[in-house]
């Protein structure tokens, strides 16, 4: 076997005692935890979780099972895939504190917005650990995430796996880290952009005289539903959207009402908006 690079701890079982360490116990890291034992694709001993809030990592302990450590590098030392569930500012300081403990066995994932592989393999001891960049999207909280995944000297069988732990969260796609930005812009931000059409849709069911509640409802199933026939019927949005539109009906007045306000643009432009303002992040504006 290879000598261990500098600081590197040097595995011979390569037994390790956690399939997954996640470090930050926030919404996503959360999110990935309970989905995971939920869905039974870990089992809660597989699973090792910490975050300088001890509050989130117990209550995760005491709700789920799922196990702990004494700190990041513990936690990071025993895990075959460490995920680094934090804020863009905190993945440096983060990277260089678990450095130490890391080997080549082992694959480091990371969901900060404007964090490049380049920065992170930078950070770390060259070939230290495969690295993946996530971009995760808050629907992972109720098993509907989007997870695009852009990796780097990760072993095939290794990323078929993580692609395998995620999808019982929602949908995964493997992307070029070049269009992370994008995928940002889109996914990343999207439900905010969908959570204000659906807050909309409700008050116009106000406006036209539904209670408050009952609008809410219908707006939200209706959304979901709609987004349901898309991924599922495997038509273009458009044709499925000519099927609902008679001629001389509600659903075309409605539209050219849309049209009319540019409802179209606005997204397009709210998605290159973010997506520009994720490349600004990527080159520290």
């Amino acid at each position: 076997m290879q000598a261990p690079e500098r600081g590197a701890v040097e595995r011979t079982d390569m037994a390790w005692d956690y399939t997954l360490g996640v470090i930050g116990a926030g919404n996503m890291g959360a999110a990935l935890v309970r989905g995971l034992v939920r869905a039974g694709v870990l089992p809660c001993d597989r699973i090792a979780v910490c975050d300088v809030e001890a509050a989130k990592v117990q209550a995760l302990v005491g709700e789920l099972g799922v196990q702990t450590g004494p700190g990041n590098g513990a936690v990071a030392q025993q895990s075959e895939y460490v995920v680094l569930a934090l804020k863009p500012w905190m993945i440096a300081p983060v990277l260089r504190e678990i450095d130490p403990v890391l080997t080549r066995e082992q694959v480091v994932i990371s969901f900060a917005a404007g964090i490049s592989l380049t920065q992170i393999a930078q950070t770390l001891t060259p070939g230290r650990a495969g690295l993946v960049r996530i971009m995760p999207n808050t629907p992972a909280l109720v098993g509907e995430g989007m997870f695009a995944i852009a990796a780097q000297d990760v072993p095939q069988p290794k990323l078929d796996r993580l692609t395998a732990l995620f999808a019982a969260l929602g949908r995964v796609v493997s992307i070029d880290e070049s269009l992370m930005n994008a995928v940002t812009g889109l996914s990343g931000s999207g439900p905010g952009f969908v959570f204000v059409t659906i807050e909309a849709l409700a008050d116009g069911g106000v406006a036209a005289g539904l209670p408050r509640a009952i609008a809410l409802e219908l707006a939200a199933q209706t959304v979901l539903g709609a987004a349901k026939m898309v991924l599922e019927s495997g038509q273009h949005p458009g044709a499925l959207k000519d099927m609902v539109a008679t001629p001389g009906g509600t659903t075309i007045a409605g539209l050219t009402v849309l049209e009319e306000s540019g409802f179209r643009s606005a997204l397009i432009n709210a998605v290159r908006a973010a997506a520009k303002r994720a490349q600004e992040l990527c080159e520290g504006k």
